[in-house]
Order: C-alpha cells, then structure tokens, then sequence
C-alpha cells in the first residue's frame, strides 16, 4: 500500500509538472522565441550541479578529493540521476540548483555498467520541476538536439548541435561495453557528465557521459546513454538500489574480412567467440570457444581495435544471430538484449559451427558485480 501511495504522488507530481510545462511554452511561443531558447526557459530550473567529495588511493594512502558534474531532476518525489562517474567513491554529496539553492544528497544507488547513479535530496518546500524521458528508438541521425550541463563549474550552460551517429558502443567504468550510444556534436566539456541531451521538444533523449578527446577538451564528439536504458536501469534503482544487467558469458571480436577468410566462413558479420567463461550460461548451453591460433592484422569490437598483427583463437562459435534477429557484430546483440532480455530470459542463438548453423538455446544470468 505504501509503495502504492507513493507511485501515485509520484504521477500526480509528474502532471501537475506536464501542465505548468505546457502553459509556459504557449507563453514562450507567444513572445516569438527560438526552439533552443524555449526548450531552455522550461528545463533551465530542473538541471542541477553536482558537487562530491570522493575518497581516492594514492601512493601515500587514502586521501580526499573532489568531483563535479550534473545532473537532472528525474522526479518530483527528490531522485536526481547523474553519471555514476561523478559520484564514483562519494562521502558526501551536494546539489546544487540554478536559483542557488542547495541539498545535500543521497546516493540511493548505481549501475557502473551503464555509469548511472540515483541521488535522493529532501526538497522541503521546493517545487521541482521533473523532466521527461523521451524515447531513444525514435531518434535519427542530424536530428537537433541541446546539451545542458557544467562544463568546469559555468552553471547551466546550453550548447546545441546534431545527432551524428546512433548506435555507438562506450566501455562504461565497469567494464562492460554499453550499446546504442548516442553521438553527438553540440560542445560538452569536463564538468558536463550526467547532464541532460535533450530533443527540441524538451524530452530527455540521453545523458551525456562522455567525449572523445586526446586533451580532455571537446573536439567535436560527445556521447550520451539513451534514455531508453537510463529508464530501466534508473526504475529498477528506485525501487531495488540495483540493476541486473543481462549476461552470456563470453568474449571475442567481431568478424571482418579476415577472419571470414581464414575461418571459410560464408560471410564477413557476426560475433566470434574467443573465450567461454567457465559455468557461465554461455557455458552450460554448450557454447565453443576457438582452438587454433592464427595472426591478424586486425581485430575489432564496435569499432574499436583491440588486436593488432596478434595471435588469437580462431575456430570457434560465430553468433549469426540472436532469436532470429540477424547481427553484424558484438553491438547488435548487446542492444538486443539490453533493450528486450533480463536474467533468467531465455535466447535462441544462431551460430555457425564446423560448416553447419546451428541453433542453441541458453538462460541469460546476471552480469556479475
């Protein structure tokens, strides 16, 4: 019953915040203003700045420094989401709102494998102004988009560009590669992590998360975590402190020219497995890893090489396919699963062995902490 009454404050807080947001854009239309000026007067209030101090080991021991970022309202019940970088190894958490007001913060909880973290402040009498999700499905490449955030502490800075590409793959602080990364171009610097990116119609499209960078200055490239999984693994935190992420329990790299080449295969795509982790469910069904070693010129997972004029195991399992989804490589199932599966789901996989597909049927678990 509680967490009932709660999930209704919840909506109501959610509508009473959609109505006032409606009324101010009629208002802002009326006064002839620019999309990015409009989408900025409606979420200007609800984009926060995100001060931590974090506990870091450095070679004469523990000691304490800062970290800062940003972050937006996601509720009206106090739950902020930022990156989980920003907050990595906090003991204390404050935040910061542009009308200067401030609340210390708690971490309620994270997801190193998607860089997600749910922070909990107690509002008193502030209004907060939640902002929406949008969904990330329907975005295309050269749609405008609008990044708010704290680049180096400038409070609530907006910066405008394009969607570039759809369907990047970044290696989250946890290890695991995260899938359907949005590319981006409007300018985010150090400082902007965990801030919103948003469409023109003020709707959360992703957060931002990262840039590519060899000075830690934008050079042209951001990227955001869809919204689509920042909303799952953000309910799931609400209400868990947690998320589980779907898991096979295998490593390789994704087959090019070469490796269809030197492997006979009928076509340069799909996953090669390298590697079975023992007892995992990729494991238990049956999965093979590879028994030969050859040289390649190069190996790549999403684009990224990984080998280069290496040895690796070549021979095993080549994933074709995932519940009759065709994939092209190690991103296609990671999105597959992120955005349909869950621990205990189970995957029918396609694979190519020894000359002849083959079908198998496997229990996705639970990536491990």
């Amino acid at each position: 019953l509680r967490d009932a009454i709660v999930r209704l404050q919840n909506e109501l807080g959610s509508i009473k915040s959609n109505f006032s947001q409606h009324a101010q854009t009629v208002v802002l239309l009326q006064r002839n203003l620019t999309a990015p000026e409009i989408v900025y007067e409606k979420v200007k209030d609800s984009v926060v700045l995100i001060k931590a101090t974090v506990l870091v080991e450095t070679i004469l021991g523990r000691a304490y420094a800062s970290s800062q970022g940003s972050g937006f309202v996601y509720d009206s019940l106090g739950h902020i989401v930022t990156n989980f970088h920003v907050v990595e190894n906090a003991v204390d958490v404050e935040v910061f709102f542009p009308d200067r007001t401030s609340f210390k913060a708690e971490i309620i909880g994270f997801d190193p494998y998607s860089d997600l973290a749910v922070l909990k402040i107690d509002p008193g009498n502030k209004v907060l102004h939640p902002l929406p999700l949008g969904n990330s499905s329907n975005l295309r490449v050269g749609q405008p988009v609008l990044a708010i955030g704290n680049p180096y502490g400038f409070a609530a800075s907006l910066t405008s560009g394009v969607i570039s590409q759809l369907g990047r793959c970044l290696r989250s602080p946890g290890g695991k590669l995260i899938p359907d990364v949005i590319q981006f171009d409007a300018a985010v610097n150090p400082g902007s992590s965990g801030g919103p990116l948003l469409d023109y119609s003020g709707e959360v499209i992703g957060i931002t998360t990262a840039i590519y960078s060899q000075r830690r200055e934008f050079a042209g490239i951001g990227f955001a975590i869809p919204s689509n999984i920042v909303s799952r693994v953000v309910s799931s935190i609400i209400k868990t402190g947690k998320y589980q992420h779907p898991y096979i329990g295998i490593w390789g790299v994704d087959v090019n020219s070469e490796i269809a080449r030197l492997m006979n295969l009928p076509e340069a795509r799909g996953f090669l497995i390298m590697g079975v982790e023992e007892g995992s469910p990729a494991d238990r069904a049956g999965l093979k890893a590879g028994d030969r070693l050859e040289v390649i010129s190069e190996g790549t997972i999403c684009g990224f090489t990984i080998y280069s004029n290496e040895k690796v195991r070549l021979g095993g399992d080549v994933i074709l396919a995932v519940d009759n989804i065709k994939i092209f490589g190690i991103a296609d199932l990671l999105a597959y699963l992120e955005e349909h599966k869950a621990p205990g789901d189970q995957v029918v996989l396609t694979i190519y062995r020894d000359g002849k597909l083959l079908n198998v049927t496997l229990t996705l678990g639970a990536f491990p902490p």
